[in-house]
């Protein structure tokens, strides 16, 4: 018996082959959800991560439908912007035909790293858009859709936002970024606040420094000149690990079984966390 048998979970932004979604995607299907999967490029040509290439992010999402399975599980892939209402709309109808009901949502879908990594006057207007479209935007479109569905239910629900460490600090050259992570966090307070009434639990995860293939992206955009991005990446690592009182970096498993937690019931009295997981560098 799994923690979380009978219920049907959707992530975004699940399509990483090392990514977080994926991540929490197997994690809850191990402990017996069936699992919506999602994820979107508009242009692959705008990645910029080193071992993507132009290999669009939704192009793992059958791997992932079959990694699934291969758990016992049931799983839908669907691509999708989560920026847009429409398409969103289409996706949880989707679900439903397919699974009968959404118990969790895990809005992990963020927008591709890199653009926005540049000192504030050099910050684009379209670049910063683009960023609170997915990120934050995103974020609210999916509950708003989701939502209404839970309270119909009436089995209550949880709700799993990704924030960051970049939601609780703030960095140089992170200005779009920052803004729209310490905002879901405000977002995932006010719905806590509000949804608690109807058994609905809201949640953001802050990662810290993991090595997927946005800090790839990341590490692309912060490298200074003669240094490559392999080469900025590794002193990074070096940097963070003596900074961790654990003494490693994050991996996506740990953000996973940080979310297993928080979509089962073994959290119900819990709601409006934001929970850091960066092996204690950052203490609250």
């Amino acid at each position: 018996m799994g923690k979380l048998d009978g219920k049907v979970a959707m992530i975004t932004g699940a399509g990483g082959e090392h990514g977080i979604g994926r991540a929490i995607a197997t994690r809850l299907a191990q402990e017996g959800a069936d699992v919506v999967v999602n994820d979107y490029t508009a242009n692959p040509k705008e990645s910029t991560s080193l071992d993507r290439g132009t290999r669009p992010a939704w192009a793992g999402l059958p791997d992932l439908v079959r990694e699934i399975e291969g758990l016992g599980r049931r799983a839908l892939a669907v691509e999708a912007d989560i920026s847009e209402t429409k398409q969103i709309h289409e996706m949880v109808q989707q679900t439903l035909k397919t699974f009968g009901q959404i118990n969790i949502l895990v809005n992990n879908a963020g927008s591709a790293a890199g653009p926005d990594r540049v000192p504030f006057v050099e910050l684009k207007e379209e670049v910063w858009d683009q960023v609170i479209r997915v990120n934050l935007k995103g974020t609210f479109l999916c509950c708003k859709a989701v939502v209404p569905v839970m309270i119909d239910q009436g089995q209550g629900g949880k709700i799993i936002n990704m924030s960051s460490v970049a939601g609780k600090y703030g960095f140089a050259r992170y200005a779009a970024y920052n803004a729209s992570k310490f905002a879901i966090r405000g977002l995932t307070q006010s719905l806590a606040k509000e949804l608690g009434t109807h058994g609905i639990h809201v949640h953001a995860l802050c990662p810290g420094m993991i090595l997927t293939e946005r800090w790839t992206d990341i590490a692309g955009a912060l490298a200074s000149e003669g240094v490559t991005a392999e080469e900025y990446l590794e002193e990074a690592s070096k940097k963070e690990i003596s900074n961790t009182p654990l003494g490693r970096l994050a991996t996506p498993f740990d953000v996973a079984q940080t979310a297993a937690l928080l979509a089962s019931s073994e959290s119900d009295f819990l709601t409006g966390l934001s929970v850091t997981i960066d092996g204690g560098v950052n203490m609250d």
